[in-house]
């Protein structure tokens, strides 16, 4: 997976919204710009190379208030496929909120 290519990808506004995440995203107060911004300034922190349709990745970045924010994306090099967003908290992830708890 590479970073610079969903970062490019989303610069240039190729991203694709699902109803389900969309409605997530209302849920959790989480907007598009959020989303956009944690593209922009994350970090890839696991892998998902056997994904169908496309290999996605969980996304480490920052909302536009400096919140951290998790973004689940695929990409097939055209489009990114925003599959889901939201706060991580330390029960499922580490205090970096980068590394996931076992178990």
């Amino acid at each position: 997976m590479n970073l610079e290519e969903y970062q490019k990808l989303c610069s240039g506004s190729k991203l694709i919204w699902t109803q389900h995440c969309l409605e997530r995203m209302q849920e959790r107060d989480i907007s598009r710009n959020d989303v956009k911004n944690g593209i922009l300034t994350g970090e890839i922190i696991e892998e998902y190379p056997d994904d169908f349709p496309n290999p996605s990745c969980l996304i480490f970045g920052y909302t536009m208030g400096n919140r951290i924010l998790h973004i689940v994306a695929g990409c097939d090099t055209i489009n990114i496929y925003i599959i889901t967003a939201y706060y991580p908290d330390t029960k499922k992830f580490e205090a970096d909120l980068k590394t996931r708890r076992k178990g």
